[in-house]
């Protein structure tokens, strides 16, 4: 989704933890042991307490805003983020979502997706607790044709059911459905809507015309508050870890699952804090800082620096990352819940063309395509613009917050055929305002994306140009 960052992390305990002897006591572990644990566990939480943050928002907590849809019903956006939009990080404004939370613990959802008109880009990326992609419906994974597919949870081992094109097989008990569905301008939305309309989600006792399976367990979902100033996210990853068996492909979990049992984190148990000594709560306040250390550090240098901007592959499945923690975090910390590189390609602004931080509060740029250099896509590119210090979407007098392949009839090219965007936060003139993205009176978080990218994109053949300060 591209979709949390600095503002709203870490994630913090809003409940009462019961006392509990601490394991770290009992293994005897050094102060030096603890921190080393400390860090590690932490960034391997990262991205799986900030995944629950928006589960928590969209689908548990009726008040928080920005609450969508129960477990296990879709819930159709039928238009695109603005700045309104808050939950997640960088979420695109090129696709209006569409959003399932799937309950796997009973029974497998069964995703019907209707025929889509072949000059229309859409997905339907699957994601598990972990914040790993298992799986795509869609344009480019599976075309635009209209099928029938289901998700099941990692204790189902049934048969495949008549009419059912694949199964998607997740590790975890919850899991994330997110649609995107290209919109061409304004006056397509009614088409969008169409195409939502189209997309249809029910459990797999249904889809059979069966008895419903007795209901799991109700679950006390803990209260997410990200605006406290200290974290501590342990209490949150052993909430989190009760639905993520270590069975079948997730067995390579058990190792680093034993580590972390000696400062107590352990699935569906209290995290013992208000036992620790003072030095031991010293050691995990060090492990967590340098923890979020290592994950901003890892942020700044993901992908290869082509022009200024970071590009590469950051998300992926379990494969994918191979057991590298950091960079999974770090691809949580930049966007969460983004497609893998095959999918959409995210190349993010890190300098401009001087090696300087961008900052519109006292410099403007422009952004120059040369003649049959735009971002070479299967589907649409688009640059959007956002908030540097938040990385949300800016409010402004134009309500743009991108430029990309629909809006290109409406650009104006320069004499030699090249595109200019203007990056400012005032107007460049009612003559250029047409390629213009405005920017926040300061710092600026700029990221580009290519939709199903061709292989010039993915193998480095075609790059971004830089961004340029102008007088």
């Amino acid at each position: 989704m591209k979709l949390l960052k600095l503002a709203a992390i870490p994630l913090l305990v809003t409940f009462m933890m019961r006392e509990a002897q601490p394991c770290m006591a009992q293994e005897k572990l050094s102060v030096e042991e603890i921190k080393a644990i400390t860090e590690e566990a932490f960034i391997y939480s990262f991205p799986m307490v900030m995944g629950y943050g928006i589960l928590y928002e969209y689908a548990v907590d009726v008040k928080s805003g920005q609450y969508k849809a129960a477990f296990n019903q879709i819930y159709n956006t039928a238009r695109v983020y603005t700045p309104e939009d808050t939950a997640v990080v960088t979420p695109n404004s090129d696709t209006p979502y569409s959003f399932v939370w799937a309950d796997l613990r009973t029974e497998p959802l069964v995703l019907s997706v209707p025929e889509v008109q072949k000059d229309r880009y859409y997905s339907v990326m699957l994601a598990d607790m972990y914040t790993c992609n298992y799986g795509y419906i869609g344009s480019r994974a599976t075309g635009n044709g209209a099928g029938t597919y289901m998700i099941s949870g990692p204790g189902w081992n049934g048969p495949t059911p008549e009419g059912i094109k694949k199964v998607f097989q997740c590790e975890t008990e919850f899991s994330l459905v997110l649609y995107r569905t290209q919109l061409f301008g304004p006056d397509d939305i009614n088409n969008v809507k169409q195409i939502q309309a189209g997309y249809k989600v029910q459990t797999l006792s249904s889809y059979l015309n069966k008895s419903t399976p007795a209901a799991a367990p109700e679950i006390q979902w803990p209260a997410i508050d990200k605006k406290l100033a200290e974290a501590d996210p342990f209490a949150y990853l052993n909430f989190i870890l009760q639905f993520c068996p270590t069975t079948g492909t997730a067995e390579v979990e058990r190792p680093l699952r034993a580590k972390f049992a000696k400062i107590g984190i352990e699935a569906g148990k209290p995290f013992p804090l208000a036992r620790l000594t003072a030095e031991q709560k010293e050691a995990l306040k060090a492990g967590v800082l340098s923890g979020l250390a290592k994950i901003k550090q890892k942020v700044s240098t993901l992908g290869k620096d082509e022009n200024g901007w970071r590009v590469g592959g950051a998300q992926g499945d379990r494969a994918f990352y191979n057991a590298d923690w950091t960079l999974r975090a770090a691809a949580a910390m930049a966007g969460i819940y983004g497609n893998d590189e095959v999918e959409a390609l995210y190349p993010l602004l890190s300098t401009d063309s001087e090696g300087n931080k961008p900052d519109c509060s006292s410099k403007r740029y422009t952004l120059t395509f040369s003649k049959g250099q735009l971002p070479p896509t299967n589907a649409f590119w688009s640059v959007t613009m956002y908030d540097g210090k938040t990385q949300l979407l800016i409010a402004n007098p134009l309500n743009r917050y991108l430029i990309n392949t629909p809006m290109l009839p409406d650009l104006k090219r320069n004499a030699d055929g090249s595109l200019t965007i203007y990056i400012q936060k005032d107007s460049p003139g009612k003559d250029k305002e047409s390629n213009w993205i405005p920017a926040p009176d300061g710092p600026i978080y700029v990221a580009m994306r290519l939709y199903w990218p061709k292989e010039e994109a993915l193998n480095g053949s075609w790059k971004p140009p830089a961004l340029v300060p102008t007088k």
